[in-house]
């Protein structure tokens, strides 16, 4: 027993001075579950995920602005019946329409949008399902969370909100059944229901409403989708694009090792006293590295091509464009750790560290819509993140080549900054 706890104390010495093993045990399983607890926890879309909703009210009516009213001032909400300025103090943008709703939808700003359609205000509660005007949902169809969420917490409104409403569509319903009212009858339950409808003083809350048990709801909506809507494997572009990022990190990672490889055997020393400079040689190697990254990709997207719908043809232009940017940042990602680490131990447990938690945050496990809005915008340090966006540009929304000038900009800018990291850490080589 003594020797096996000899052997035993003189691992964990040996653990302790391995710091990618380290690493790999203690560190890793820490950060990759505080990434992932911090994701599922805001997917719910509680109070700390709000869903963004373009509100279109084209009715304009008492009923209409107090459903609008209801909406803002619901927790899960974050209603928005006008794009922000772009700058302060500038003048305040028109309110949105449906066209202009539908737009923002289709680009991306928002999940769901709502347009509250003429005539609502007049019925827009019917016990029946007859002669109502219903509301529209806009929608995303790659967030099937979001329309959803919209079209229960309408109910919630519209039952706090009209309760006015109610009451009058329940009269008319009794007046319908009971053989008629008498005027004396249909007066009083005026004075009462204008009662209902009148404004509450400051500080006063609504009296709560009653709701009613139905399966079509208080409210009739619609959704269409304007996004996606005739996409046959919708997830395939999401997981081609997410997973074959993150491979990509890992292989240029892995390629670009072969550096330290080279310093350690002293292949390099011989290399750098020939014509080829440190400068040289990190380009040739980003150069392959690239080359690479294209046909990882290439062979992705292909293969799910031809077994799973995914329509590559019609979009190979931005996928070209997208690819060559996307290659280029991951192989100069590569090389920069490549530089950084001293043995190739240490680059495993650093890639591997790195890549996890880019490819977390940055939406290759997980969509970036579902995160809450400050995970979101933490995402955006990441290249999967660009990559990605870039990517569901193309694919999911069909958007121009040049839509995607965002994100090769700043995957080309990436790219840069890690190849001159590359260089100013390679020094020690050339030092050596």
């Amino acid at each position: 027993m003594s020797l096996a706890l000899s052997v035993a104390k003189n691992r964990l010495f040996n653990l302790k001075r391995d710091r990618a093993a380290f690493v790999l045990a203690f560190v890793l399983p820490v950060a990759f579950f505080t990434i992932f607890a911090a994701i599922f926890s805001g997917s719910g879309r509680s109070s700390t995920s709000r869903i963004p909703v373009a509100v279109v009210d084209e009715d304009g009516s008492a009923n209409s602005k107090r459903l609008v009213a209801a909406l803002k001032a619901d927790a899960g909400l974050d209603v928005r019946t006008a794009p922000a300025a772009k700058e302060p103090g500038a003048a305040a943008p028109p309110p949105y329409t449906a066209a202009t709703a539908e737009q923002a939808v289709h680009a991306g700003d928002f999940s769901v949008a709502l347009v509250i359609p003429k005539g609502f205000g007049e019925r827009p509660i019917a016990f029946g399902g007859s002669g109502q005007a219903s509301l529209h949902v806009l929608a995303d169809s790659s967030d099937p969370v979001a329309p959803q969420v919209l079209q229960g917490l309408l109910q919630r409104a519209a039952m706090t909100a009209l309760p006015g409403a109610m009451a009058r569509e329940g009269m008319a319903e009794v007046d319908r059944w009971s053989g008629g009212l008498t005027a004396e009858q249909k007066a009083r339950m005026e004075d009462a229901l204008r009662a209902i409808d009148a404004p509450r003083p400051p500080g006063q809350e609504e009296p709560p409403a009653r709701a009613r048990n139905a399966n079509g709801g208080l409210v009739a909506v619609d959704v269409r989708d304007v996004v996606g809507k005739a996409k046959r494997n919708p997830t395939v572009t999401f997981y081609a694009a997410g997973l074959g990022v993150m491979f990509l990190l890992f292989s240029a990672t892995g390629a670009g090792g072969a550096l330290i490889e080279e310093a350690e055997s002293g292949t390099l020393d011989r290399i750098l006293s020939t014509r080829v400079s440190m400068a040289t040689l990190l380009l040739g190697k980003l150069v392959y590295l690239a080359a690479v990254g294209v046909v990882q990709l290439a062979l992705m997207f292909v293969w799910g091509a031809l077994f799973f719908g995914l329509e590559l043809v019609p979009h190979l232009a931005g996928f070209a464009v997208m690819t060559v940017a996307t290659a280029l940042a991951s192989s100069a990602f590569g090389l920069m750790l490549a530089s950084v680490c001293r043995t190739r131990m240490q680059l495993v447990a650093v890639a591997n560290l790195a890549i996890l938690l880019m490819s977390a945050i940055g939406g290759s496990f997980y969509p970036r819509y579902l995160m809450s809005p400050k995970l979101q915008r933490f995402g955006l340090i990441t290249i999967n993140a660009w990559a990605i966006d870039g990517f569901q540009k193309i694919f999911w929304r069909d958007e121009p080549v040049w839509s995607v000038w965002p994100q090769v900009l700043v995957l080309v800018a990436a790219s840069a900054v890690f190849i001159l990291i590359a260089r100013r850490v390679a020094r020690k080589w050339e030092l050596a």
